[in-house]
């Protein structure tokens, strides 16, 4: 089975980081997925840095366009952060299929309900699990395992 292949949006500290997991943690992820993962493109306006960062092992351009609307990408992972230009980029990936991934809080705040219409339209996901709760995983649980109660609040 092909491995999927993601695009990351950003690669500054939070960037970094999550392509180092990713890279690191491979293996895993295939074990657990049953299908392996390709960091196929980095987008980021410092494409020196971005080149150093990821040790020349992955094409790595500065138009973030290139990666929303690269076919061969499966989900993008959107790490500029603010709500202007991601939300355009976001809605794009969507657009063209791909399922998206983001740690954006601001970008749910403010579009959130137009990026999860444009998502359920086009039958792909958003999935923003480290945005909330400072990355306690609550949102699957109170998708997936509390769906027979009726919850309130949250403090």
């Amino acid at each position: 089975m092909k491995p999927i292949k993601v695009g990351l949006l950003g690669i500054g500290t939070v960037g970094s980081g999550t392509f180092n997991v990713l890279k690191r943690n491979q293996e895993e992820i295939t074990r657990r997925a049953g299908r392996g993962i390709e960091i196929a493109m980095v987008a980021d306006l410092n494409t020196e840095r971005a080149r150093e960062l990821t040790g020349g092992e992955v094409e790595v351009v500065s138009d973030a366009n290139l990666v929303v609307n690269n076919p061969d990408i499966d989900i993008v992972i959107e790490l500029i952060g603010g709500y202007g230009i991601a939300k355009e980029l976001v809605l794009k990936a969507i657009a063209n299929g791909k399922h998206v991934v983001t740690a954006n809080k601001a970008l749910l705040a403010v579009h959130g309900t137009e990026i999860f219409k444009a998502a359920q339209e086009k039958d792909v996901m958003v999935m923003f699990e480290a945005a909330v709760a400072g990355g306690i995983p609550i949102i699957k649980a109170l998708r997936e395992g509390l769906t027979a109660n009726r919850i309130q609040w949250i403090a």
